[in-house]
């Protein structure tokens, strides 16, 4: 009665028997037997008849409690009598214990598969030690194997990138839309890889993507019907092409604020400070120096690949230093560190250092404006005085949303703005013109996205390219090469969300692993989902 409840508690549904239970040092040691009908050779699967020996075979089983379990179960060598059959004798596996060439059951080594899908290698082999399991990191990754490739494409493939190392090596992940799961990792995300995948596994009928050049040419290749554009990266580059708009036409909103700034207070006179100049910042002389190795290279005619691969920059980051002033470049790597102090108490900082001819206190100036309502803190006043002695200091600018805020309120739907952000954006319309287009155009197009009007695609790009500021031209302009990706992206239900969730999954498999896996250990785990 006793072996039937080890049995029942150790061996649930098994064919074993167990004999003995015994304790060698503090490790439970349990000796069983096989009972299991004599099973059939692994070669030819002839079912065996003769005995030819028995032995013991040791097994480590999943713990009880804090105690590791041994099994030594003792199992049966089999002749086999088909004489065509170059196997003359093989041993027994009990089916749910042990499996060939094996030193741990069935159920432990699930365990550790488990344990090294989730964790990867060195954080596993940390579990597995708490866990009183015997198992390094070698043995825990020798348990994953990537599963197999169908010969077929899904119906509905997704394809996006990832960075193996951001800004210098990308692989390409694909992935069954309708499923959510991954189907394949490619070590690169050249249009060559990715058309030659698709040759070698047919039956896509829609294909989601970006708006990737390598991706759209190799999709034109092996699959030139199948082709969607996603909508969200639609929506992205339309995003990108405002807020440049915004940045182009920062003047006209500083000229019309500063044009209805009424002055409550008379202030004091205005300052005379010296000629303002950008700090040598580290993000400031980086931007520098990259400006001017692109354009030197540029005037070499060098290509926009070259160049992204000499300098180990991302092809959109050549571009945007190839079209963009440095000026506006400066500007932006200046906005990234701001000094913190808001404009109102700036313009009365100023003019209290210029009466003071630069002998005043940053705390005394700090009690006078947190008197007027500053609620910053003393370091962020004493910096920006700093500031004003070297003559880093940016100059007092009227009160204007940045391109950004502009931007999330055009992209927004109307709606979801309050009265406040609402009336900004009127404000804004009125001070240029050439921001009400874009905004104008930038509804329209996220009209057609939200309710899928593909059909009115056409007309949208011929509005965009008569009049509209040239970043929207640009962008009507790539539109117009990609038409009938775009247009079924406008028309048909399917998109790449679940594209971008494996993604994010990627990401926190690279991270967790510290960027050490290989790319056959990384595709591995990316494949194998639990």
């Amino acid at each position: 009665m006793a072996s039937k409840t080890v049995e029942a508690v150790l061996f649930p549904g098994i064919d074993v028997r167990v004999e003995h239970v015994s304790d060698s040092c503090d490790v439970p040691v349990v000796e069983a037997v096989s009972t299991a009908r004599p099973s059939r050779c692994p070669d030819c699967r002839k079912k065996a008849r003769r005995t030819h020996s028995s032995y013991q075979r040791g097994l480590n089983e999943r713990p009880l409690g804090s105690h590791r379990v041994i099994v030594r179960l003792r199992v049966r060598r089999y002749f086999c009598d088909r004489k065509s059959c170059a196997r003359k004798t093989f041993v027994e596996q009990v089916p749910g214990l042990s499996e060939r060439h094996r030193r741990s059951s069935t159920g432990l080594t699930g365990w550790l598969r488990s344990i090294a899908i989730e964790l990867g290698g060195r954080p596993a082999a940390r579990l597995c030690r708490r866990l009183r399991l015997a198992a390094g990191r070698t043995r825990l990754l020798r348990l994953l194997t990537a599963p197999t490739v169908p010969a077929r494409a899904p119906r509905v493939p997704g394809v996006d990138e990832f960075a193996f190392r951001k800004g210098c090596t990308y692989g390409t992940v694909l992935v069954d839309v309708e499923a959510g799961r991954v189907v394949d990792v490619l070590p690169d995300r050249t249009s060559e890889t990715f058309a030659a995948w698709l040759t070698e596994h047919p039956g896509a009928e829609i294909i989601c993507r970006d708006r990737a050049t390598a991706y759209t040419k190799a999709v034109r290749e092996a699959a030139p019907h199948a082709e969607v554009a996603d909508r969200w990266h639609l929506l992205q580059n339309l995003s990108a092409a405002v807020e440049k708009t915004c940045h182009q036409h920062r003047d006209c909103l500083r000229k019309r604020a500063e044009e209805e700034t009424v002055t409550e207070v008379p202030e004091p006179p205005p300052m005379l400070l010296p000629p303002a100049e950008l700090p040598r910042t580290q993000i400031i002389e980086r931007t520098r120096h990259r400006h001017e190795d692109i354009h030197r290279l540029l005037e070499k005619r060098w290509t926009i690949s070259a160049i992204a691969r000499r300098l180990n920059l991302d092809r959109t980051t050549v571009r945007r230093f190839r079209d963009t002033a440095l000026d506006e470049l400066l500007a932006s790597a200046r906005e990234r560190r701001p000094d913190g102090v808001p404009e109102p108490f700036k313009a009365y900082l100023n003019a209290r250092f210029t009466e003071a001819e630069g002998q005043v206190s940053g705390t005394r100036l700090f009690l006078e404006i947190q008197a007027r309502g500053y609620r910053g803190s003393r370091r962020v006043v004493r910096k920006h005085l700093a500031a004003l002695r070297v003559g880093t200091a940016e100059p007092v600018r009227a009160d204007i949303p940045s391109p950004r805020k502009i931007t999330s309120w055009i992209m927004r739907p109307r709606e979801t703005l309050n009265e406040s952000q609402d009336e900004r954006l009127l404000q804004v319309r009125l001070a240029c013109p050439d921001i009400t287009r874009a905004c104008d155009l930038a509804r329209a197009f996220a009209d057609l996205v939200r309710h899928r009007r593909g059909y009115l695609l056409l007309e949208w790009i011929r509005q965009a390219e008569q009049d509209a500021p040239k970043p929207m031209k640009g962008f009507a302009g790539f539109l117009s090469q990609d038409l009938d990706a775009v247009t079924a992206g406008l028309t048909l239900p399917r998109s790449s969300g679940a594209v971008e969730g494996n993604v994010n999954r990627v990401k926190t498999l690279e991270r967790a692993m510290y960027g050490r896996a290989s790319f056959a250990l990384l595709r591995t785990r990316i494949l194998i989902q639990p």
